[in-house]
């Protein structure tokens, strides 16, 4: 009898599916293009509204960012499952025997990847142009990588749940900005804590904590959303 080919594991299916969604993202990487756009032109224009004077442009900054980088990281999440959906990829790899939860956490990841990172490395420029204060920028930095990752996961569960949806378009806002809040808090407490002379390392740890329940609870949700959508 001859044996039946080896199956790849579920970690390499899944590592295939992040190389792929990457890959596509930058060859048609209008959508993180847009984003980065929007997240650089939003925050220059508060210095024109709001004057030059580096004391009051470096008490916001961290609202300024996070604020920018949040509605920044919104605009890619309507195509995250809307192209795999309508051209039946979405199906394909339902039916490749990974898990619905572990392809929306590979979407997760991709939108990471693409989305948060150029904007992770735009905000330090920004964060100076903006005139915050240096021994901030760490602690800014360091919630927002926290913080991007929970919003990939959370965009990702809500444009999971809107996925096939009538104007979903307009309610994956309505969904993520409310569950975005603490996120925004405290990652904009991060930096103002160290700016006020305080220690950053609680809010660190709440937005850590949020990362740790958010890992395993957003991908379940997104996938059970998404076995919904596809039957």
């Amino acid at each position: 009898m001859t044996p039946s080919p080896q199956q790849p594991s579920l970690g390499r299916l899944a590592l295939a599916v992040l190389v792929r969604d990457v890959t596509l993202s930058l060859r048609h990487g209008a959508d993180s293009l847009a984003a980065l756009l929007f997240f650089v032109l939003a925050a220059s224009l508060f210095p024109l509204a709001i004057g030059p004077s580096p004391e009051v442009l470096g008490r916001i900054a961290p609202g300024v960012i996070w604020v920018c980088a949040l509605l920044a990281a919104l605009l890619p999440l309507d195509r995250l499952f809307g192209s795999d959906f309508e051209d039946g990829s979405l199906d394909q790899l339902l039916l490749s025997g990974m898990p619905a939860g572990v392809v929306a956490a590979t979407k997760a990841a991709s939108h990471w990847v693409v989305t948060s990172v150029p904007l992770l490395l735009a905000a330090g420029p920004l964060a100076v142009m903006l005139h915050l204060a240096p021994d901030a920028i760490p602690a800014l930095l360091g919630g927002l990588v926290l913080g991007s990752a929970l919003l990939s996961l959370l965009g990702s569960t809500a444009a999971a749940i809107v996925l096939g949806a009538r104007r979903g378009g307009v309610l994956l806002p309505l969904l993520v900005l409310p569950l975005a809040m603490p996120v925004l808090i405290f990652g904009v407490g991060a930096a103002d804590a160290v700016s006020g002379g305080l220690s950053a390392q609680p809010h660190l740890l709440l937005l850590g904590a949020m990362l740790a329940a958010a890992l395993p609870l957003c991908p379940l949700a997104a996938g059970a959303a998404l076995r919904s959508a596809v039957e």
